[in-house]
């Protein structure tokens, strides 16, 4: 593995960006090592700046579920391009993407575009602050809405403790308004409700997890939180950015049968394009402007190159419907990973949905933030740089989620476990 060019733009970075990075989890802080500035992608493959080529299994955090760089795709988006690159006026193609996500989500009758995930919960959280005409959020400890103010709050020191700002430049007046929850208990958001009960705008959570690492609400929970928000007259938003298309064409909700109010999506119905949506019922979605007085905006929302790309990329996944190779294709890498580190003795849990997994370093079920904090991040660490040399790129950070894409063959997966098998953990 040759690091020179890669030392050295992490040098330069570092003079003229915070930290040498525009998201800090790509400093590899928490994994410590030095970051990898990419050059190209294509299929399966990163290649850096130094030349080395990596098996990738973080696919730019999820989006890149038919590979980098797909023929189709970028076929459409050249042609986009040649169009003009942003208008700040409408054009059919929102239209077209907004009908695709309209048919795939049977809880979505109306859709906004934005232009990123973090915009997409900012919109769905005003909105159904100005539909209900309440303040107060109910999110789950440890799950992540993007870099919203009220979004950033961290767990408090008891069942009803409201949040606390978890960042300097969070006002302590956005973060009380957000109620902390424990994920997957259902008795600890009823004593929630019992005490806010007329004053919780809605519930937000991510139905899978993916960024304390992959963690699955139970479906007896999602279905219970259905029920405590009818009951309360509050909203049930789904944080869908990871999951939307990636777990099934119509998301978590298709699979488990429970519907959301309002629904945040990203990541995949950008094609790997900066994009973002919320969407949900006509009735709410009506509340936004210039229809309702809510107020929403962006000269980017619906930039045509990047729904374009989204087009094609799920025109792809509704004609390819690759959803149950890929689950069954994930299934068997992890079964061989744990093979693998129970040969070496190493303690691990691994969650998976779909094409996501966590290889969380502990010996205990993961179910929640505290239950993933029982993990060896110094292991984690260790694993992720010793792969890292072997050519396997991994999320850098143990509480993020491993994806497959329809371009890893047996050859890639089997490469992988053969590197897994000759590192010493």
């Amino acid at each position: 593995m040759r690091t020179q060019k890669n030392a050295r733009s992490f040098s330069n970075a570092c003079k003229v960006i915070p930290g040498g990075v525009n998201s800090p989890v790509r400093a590899f802080k928490s994994v410590g090592a030095a970051p990898i500035f990419i050059d190209r992608a294509k299929g399966v493959y990163l290649y850096d700046v130094d030349g080395n080529r990596y098996i990738d299994y973080c696919l730019s955090w999820g989006p890149m579920i038919l590979g980098h760089a797909n023929n189709v795709i970028l076929a459409d988006v050249k042609k986009a391009i040649s169009r003009g690159s942003s208008y700040g006026i409408p054009t059919t193609v929102e239209t077209d993407l907004a009908k695709m996500i309209v048919d795939a989500i049977e809880s979505v009758q109306k859709v906004r575009l934005v232009s990123s995930g973090t915009e997409a919960v900012m919109t769905a959280v005003r909105l159904a602050r100005g539909t209900t005409g309440r303040d107060k959020i109910i999110k789950f400890i440890g799950g992540y809405h993007g870099h919203v103010d009220h979004m950033l709050v961290s767990a408090g020191s008891g069942a009803l403790t409201l949040g606390a700002p978890s960042s300097p430049g969070v006002p302590k007046d956005f973060a009380k308004h957000t109620i902390l929850a424990n994920y997957n208990d259902i008795d600890n958001v009823k004593k929630l409700f019992e005490k806010y009960s007329d004053q919780i705008a809605a519930v937000i959570i991510e139905p899978v997890a993916g960024n304390m690492g992959v963690i699955p609400a139970k479906k007896s929970f999602l279905k219970s939180l259905r029920t405590l928000c009818n009951k309360n007259k509050s909203l049930l938003i789904f944080d869908e950015v990871i999951t939307g298309f990636r777990v099934d064409y119509g998301g978590v909700q298709k699979k488990i049968g429970v519907k959301a109010d309002l629904t945040c999506l990203g990541k995949i119905i950008g094609g790997g394009f900066p994009i973002g949506a919320v969407g949900g019922k006509a009735s709410i979605m009506n509340n936004l402007s210039p229809q309702g007085s809510v107020y929403q905006a962006g000269t980017l929302s619906g930039n045509p190159v990047c729904v374009t790309a989204g087009i094609a990329t799920l025109r792809a996944l509704r004609s390819q419907k690759p959803y149950a190779a890929l689950e069954r294709r994930t299934k068997k890498f992890c079964k061989q990973i744990s093979e693998v580190l129970d040969e070496k003795g190493v303690a691990h849990t691994i969650n998976q949905v779909g094409s996501m997994f966590t290889v969380f370093f502990t010996d205990s079920d993961v179910t929640d933030f505290d239950s993933a904090f029982t993990s060896n991040t110094k292991m984690y660490a260790k694993y992720f740089q010793q792969m890292l040399k072997a050519d396997i790129y991994l999320p850098p950070s143990q509480f993020e989620a491993n994806f497959l894409s329809t371009k890893h063959t047996d050859a890639h997966l089997k490469k992988t476990i053969e590197a897994l098998r000759s590192i010493k953990l």
